[in-house]
């Protein structure tokens, strides 16, 4: 037999196939290198500025995720609450031994005789009505929980991050500090060395120097639990870096800290005051439920009998329950009026409270910001004015070395002041925002 022969000629490739691949892969080497130097900028990025905070917080933070769950759980209550409940079937066998002439017998065609009957439970006019829009007044407060729960995260970032702020710039103010000690102390070694000034001088820079890297031990400590605290609202690893924060958020114009129009923002758009609001509604509707339960509700249903093998009659059911243990339902009236007056008092007792803080947030911005430009105008040029002159003084042996320190510290503590307000003036801000539920 015959074989059919086959040259088999192996493939090259053309002299363009190989170029094209390899410059794919360089392209694909690149585009790939490029996204992970993207990802690492924005995760060294993180923390920089209250905005990436905020935003990586809003996708990761798992306490907020479950409100929004929950919110979306309640949402889903609103249907069933409406619905008819579910129809009934019933079956029932009659004289299974027909009268004796039988043993017992669970068959249909051989008993005496089968009744059928299906039925529905018909609840009273607007009581679905009423389950269903109290279902929904029960949604819009799990949603109103849910975007509390993110105004009081987002209030906390924002206040951590002013935190971490204060200790960086803290931290960098006591390092030039100590850069400046190590100054005034070869200062003092060069005038002690000519017999222009005592060895007390030189010890007393020294022991301020040790003060100083004592307080970095303390600042570096109150960084990291800082950064710890910031990384667990984050939904991070405790230890996970942060970028050092290099800016603080800017403080809206006076003219938008009025408190007439902030206290009609908080009223419209406070998560709790909105939430106290959806709880008295939600009491209302629950009151006129339970007056409701006066009337009887129904069960209507319909069947055939059944003789041997043949349908031969049919059967219409109606059924209602009597309302007739009224002490029982005077009781639960009260209840709901009752449950209504504590719903009212809680939203009175939540808006004295918020606007309260209010005012007093309100007056503390005011306050910092104040504070703020009497340290940046006023104070630290003074300080540094007298630190120049003593600094040239001492030189010249005129003050002692204790004015020159004292000097040195009125600069820090007039910078430390204008680091404080605006810090303060950042806290303040955010439980603003907090309370308005929105940015200003």
């Amino acid at each position: 037999m015959n074989r059919a022969q086959y040259i088999v000629i192996p493939a090259t490739p053309s002299s363009t196939s190989r170029p094209v691949s390899r410059s794919a892969r360089i392209v694909a080497l690149l585009l790939l290198a490029g996204l992970h130097a993207s990802l690492q900028a924005q995760e060294n990025a993180l923390g920089q500025s209250v905005d990436s905070l905020l935003e990586y917080a809003k996708g990761n933070n798992p306490e907020y995720a479950a409100m929004r769950y929950e919110a979306d759980a309640a949402g889903e209550r609103i249907t069933p609450a409406g619905a008819l409940p579910d129809p009934k079937f019933r079956t029932e066998l009659r004289d299974i031994t027909r009268f004796g002439e039988q043993n017992a017998t669970l068959s249909p065609s051989r008993v005496g005789s089968t009744k059928y009957l299906l039925s529905q439970d018909l609840p009273w006019f607007g009581k679905r009505d009423l389950k269903r829009e109290i279902a929904e007044l029960d949604a819009e407060g799990a949603q109103g929980r849910a975007r509390g729960t993110w105004v009081d995260l987002e209030a906390r970032i924002k206040s951590a991050h002013a935190r971490l702020y204060y200790v960086y710039r803290n931290e960098q103010l006591a390092r030039e500090i100590l850069a400046l000690m190590l100054r005034l102390e070869k200062i003092a070694q060069v005038r002690y060395a000519s017999g222009l000034a005592a060895q007390q001088d030189v010890i007393r820079a020294q022991v301020e120097q040790t003060g100083m890297r004592n307080e970095l031990i303390a600042l570096e400590n109150e960084r990291s639990q800082l950064r710890a605290r910031m990384n667990a609202l984050l939904a991070r690893p405790a230890l996970s870096k942060l970028a050092e924060p290099d800016r603080l958020r800017p403080l809206p114009a006076p003219a938008k800290l009025d408190y007439d129009v902030l206290e009609e923002r908080v009223r419209s758009r406070n998560p709790q005051i909105f939430i106290e609001e959806s709880r008295i509604r939600s009491a209302e509707k629950s009151r006129e439920l339970t007056y409701r339960n006066r009337y009887p509700d129904f069960t209507i249903g319909a069947g055939p009998i059944q003789y041997q093998s043949a349908i031969k009659e049919w059967e219409v059911m109606l059924e209602l329950n009597i309302p007739l243990q009224q002490a029982s339902r005077r009781a639960q009236e009260r209840e709901s009026e009752s449950m209504l007056s504590a719903a009212r008092s809680r939203k009175e007792a939540a808006s004295n409270q918020i606007l309260a803080e209010l005012s007093e947030n309100i007056s503390g911005i005011e306050a910092a910001r104040r504070s703020e430009m009497l340290a940046t105008s006023s104070l630290l040029p003074q300080a540094e004015l007298t630190f120049r002159a003593a600094l040239s003084g001492y030189e010249n042996g005129k003050v002692d070395f204790a004015t020159l320190l004292e000097a040195q510290k009125q600069i820090r503590q007039a910078k430390l002041s204008q680091i404080k307000a605006q810090v303060e003036a950042q806290m303040r801000l955010s439980e603003i925002e907090k309370l308005l539920g929105e940015d200003l």
